[in-house]
């Protein structure tokens, strides 16, 4: 069985991920530079050729992308669905922090609470509540 890990190519992955640490918890498990592989040009050393992170109880991992540029597309979001409206709501102000609100954060007809957002990184994101049950 597979498990399904966002990959995310950052301009500044040391300072993306630890954006994201201190917006949903968690902590960086490893990080691998392109200095760590021999024959590096000076100028790459200290760029993120891998990191490993937790962030939210989510496994992500990073990488700097020095040889080509970031383009962010409006094809996938990555979905963080909550227990509880208290820590949806400290992680949606967290990441939006800087960013772009699409959709605030609220109770949805549907009976959970929803919003959409693009970080400062231009990551999209979308943050909600298992929905509540009809009775």
């Amino acid at each position: 069985m597979a498990r399904l890990v966002p990959y995310i190519f950052s301009e500044d992955a040391r300072s993306q991920s630890q954006f994201y640490v201190d917006a949903l918890g968690g902590e960086l498990l490893s990080v691998m530079t392109f200095g760590d592989a021999p024959g590096t040009p000076e100028a790459l050393k200290e760029k993120i050729m891998h990191l490993h992170m937790v962030a939210g109880g989510i496994t992500i991992f990073m990488s700097d992308s020095p040889s080509r540029q970031i383009e962010r597309g409006n094809g996938t979001a990555l979905s963080l669905l909550f227990d509880t409206p208290e820590e949806a709501h400290a992680a949606f102000d967290k990441l939006a922090a800087g960013g772009t609100v699409h959709d605030p954060l609220k109770q949805q007809f549907w009976g959970a609470l929803f919003g959409a957002l693009q970080d400062k990184y231009g990551v999209e994101w979308q943050v909600s509540t298992e929905q509540q049950q009809q009775g």
